[in-house]
């Protein structure tokens, strides 16, 4: 069975900065796409950024710039600096990937348990 465990987030000030990083465990044969999503209340989960095996990046408009999403492809993790961290920015951040699990013909998608980021003013 294959999981993404996510840690960081928690509770920063406007213009600071946070680190999210995620692993992908499990029966894994293969990891493809990873990236982070979120979810503030009332509104629907949105892409933040995806990042391939081969190192290319996809930013939403209004994280460009301020954060840089990096992965290890040898320990199957992902990571995701925050920095000039925003009020808008506060939601629940969820880790996203792609993955060839063992003895499966097919990729399939996985999400992490998601973590709380709250940017106060």
């Amino acid at each position: 069975q294959v999981q993404l465990v996510e840690s960081g987030g928690g509770v920063v000030q406007a213009g600071g900065s946070l680190r999210l990083s995620c692993a992908a465990t499990g029966r894994i044969f293969r990891v493809n796409e990873m990236g982070w999503y979120r979810q503030s209340p009332g509104k629907q989960r949105e892409l933040v950024t995806t990042i391939t095996t081969g190192g290319s990046t996809n930013y939403a408009d209004s994280v460009k710039g301020r954060f840089t999403v990096s992965r290890d492809n040898a320990k199957n993790t992902v990571s995701l600096q925050m920095n000039s961290l925003k009020p808008e920015d506060t939601a629940v951040y969820y880790c996203h990937a792609t993955i060839l699990e063992r003895f499966y013909l097919r990729d399939s998608t996985y999400w992490g348990q998601g973590t709380q980021v709250t940017v106060s003013s």
